[in-house]
């Protein structure tokens, strides 16, 4: 099945409804600047509520290597997704439990996601000045060529409305959203019916390899 991800999770009890939802890892955003960011404590109380239920993946960006271990052990969270302007080198003693996220304009952008190690390749909308969690979405024909060579994960305008068709458009091995199941106008609260719906549309689709 194809791997899911509810991304911008600020709260406990949003992060116990998208668990039970039945999504497969939730997403904690420590960039300052993001709409959605939370801080270590509140990081703590969602890792204590949800356990080993679903992967707690902390969004960080431009972060030294003690940061993020530390950030690791004072939160819970298991895996971190890159999203700064970190080179392939930063990655790699973060691994296995980490991944590069490439905003995709073109072939160019493409090419340069698969210089970052590891299995795990997330891929989104580029926007000027946004690290992610636009809404935005990119041309989908870019990441095909990435699906063949890592275990592909994409993000960027996604919705329960168009979910479906972007995972049996290009085959990935995980789908990634913030802004498509929030409530309007409230980025940093999740809509259960759409965290709902979103997950159904991905699960009645057979994702091919």
């Amino acid at each position: 099945m194809t791997w899911i991800k509810i991304c911008g999770i600020t709260s406990v009890a949003d992060a116990v409804m998208a668990a039970a939802a039945g999504a497969d890892a939730l997403g904690l955003n420590f960039v300052p600047a993001s709409k959605r960011v939370v801080d270590a404590v509140t990081a703590a109380h969602i890792a204590d509520a949800v356990g080993d239920a679903v992967e707690l993946i902390g969004v960080v960006a431009d972060r030294s290597l003690e940061d993020l271990e530390e950030l690791r052990e004072t939160t819970g969270v298991s895996w971190l997704q890159l999203h700064g302007a970190e080179a392939p080198g930063d990655l790699a003693p973060l691994l296995p439990k980490a991944f590069k996220a490439v905003a995709l304009a073109d072939t160019a952008d493409a090419q340069r996601a698969l210089t970052f190690p590891g299995q795990r390749l997330l891929v989104d909308a580029k926007v000027q000045g946004e690290l992610g969690g636009t809404g935005q979405r990119f041309d989908w024909s870019l990441a095909l060529p990435l699906t063949r060579e890592r275990d592909l994960i994409v993000a960027g305008g996604l919705t329960p409305a168009n979910v479906a068709e972007a995972v049996r458009a290009i085959g990935p091995w995980g789908v990634d959203v913030a802004s498509g199941v929030e409530h309007p106008g409230n980025p940093r609260q999740k809509d259960a019916a759409r965290v709902q719906a979103f997950i159904a549309a991905v699960r009645a689709v057979r994702r091919q390899p």
